[in-house]
């Protein structure tokens, strides 16, 4: 069996396209040559299986006011479940937690990261019952951009600064929990429209990235 690889995200890991124009099929989701987790399966080779499980909008463990199952920390339990067994657990989150309407701040964000951290350690579903092995990606920071397009607004304030804090919280919370840390700020390009989203161009260089990470881990 195939090492199993799975990559709990957001739209960064659904693979979103804020500019239908950067995707080759003219759509709002990169394909399947475009997506950072599609390139990662194709550079690590048959002996890896690349589970996509991105959702729009989630959050580490923040209810939604406004759209319903958006905590990760609710929905961690069956999705690894689900693809068992579990050889790595790829976690990046963190750019929905700075929704103004949710009233966290990066502290508090890292404390909800944390708590979904300590949930996935017990799920039985690492192979063989072997140690939880999680890489804690901390998202790139969102833009001050933002603001110049619809889609930012309700986002609400303070979104750029809480994200630019948000790798100095979540590092010490991955080391507390034996977990891998990546900050992705800088290793792959952001959109020009809404400053939170990868370009086509972004996930290709997240996975050349990820790659050589991914197998060390394994």
């Amino acid at each position: 069996m195939r090492k199993h690889i799975v990559c709990f995200g957001d739209s960064n890991t659904h693979g979103y396209c804020a500019q239908p124009a950067d995707c080759a099929d003219g759509g709002i989701r990169f394909n399947e040559d475009e997506r950072w987790t599609c390139l990662l399966q194709k550079q690590l080779g048959e002996d890896y299986l690349v589970i996509e499980e991105g959702l729009s909008g989630r959050t580490s463990a923040f209810s939604d006011p406004l759209h319903e199952c958006m905590s990760g920390l609710d929905s961690i339990y069956s999705c690894l479940m689900s693809h068992e067994p579990v050889d790595l657990l790829v976690i990046m989150l963190g750019t929905n937690d700075t929704k103004e309407r949710l009233g966290a701040n990066a502290a508090v964000i890292s404390i909800g990261m944390e708590r979904l951290i300590m949930k996935a350690k017990t799920v039985p579903a690492w192979r063989d019952n072997s140690r939880p092995n999680i890489l804690v990606i901390c998202p790139p920071h969102i833009g001050e951009g933002l603001y110049d397009c619809p889609e930012g607004f309700p986002m609400g304030k303070g979104c750029p600064e809480k994200s630019r804090e948000l790798a100095k919280f979540l590092a010490p919370a991955a080391e507390r929990q034996g977990c891998a840390f990546l900050d992705a700020e800088g290793l792959a390009e952001f959109n020009d429209y809404d400053h939170m989203h990868f370009t086509r161009k972004g996930h290709r260089q997240f996975a050349d990235v990820l790659a050589p990470i991914v197998r060390d881990l394994l």
